[in-house]
């Protein structure tokens, strides 16, 4: 598939801003502490634990506000057979 010159095949939206959110999350600093304690587990490991959630959420509302139609190739000469075919002699 070609491309225009000069045009990436990477489609921006603001919904891929969320996923900031999973990265925040991250940040060591936030939770590098024992306390609070939940059912005895320090904070560091039940806040990292309870991370997973909103990272699945946010990704899965990113990717469903996301996917769009499929591509489709610019319009041109269509490749033949040979060109396809990997075992073609050069």
């Amino acid at each position: 598939m070609t491309h225009a010159p000069g045009r990436s095949g990477i489609r921006w939206s603001n919904w891929n801003l969320l996923l900031l959110i999973p990265l925040v999350l991250l940040v060591t600093p936030i939770f590098n502490r024992t306390d609070p304690r939940l059912f005895g587990m320090p904070f560091f490991y039940w806040f990292q634990f309870a991370g997973v959630v909103p990272g699945v959420l946010v990704t899965s509302i990113v990717y469903l506000k996301t996917r769009g139609a499929p591509t489709t190739p610019a319009p041109g000469d269509e490749p033949g057979v040979d060109t396809l075919d990997e075992g073609v002699a050069r």
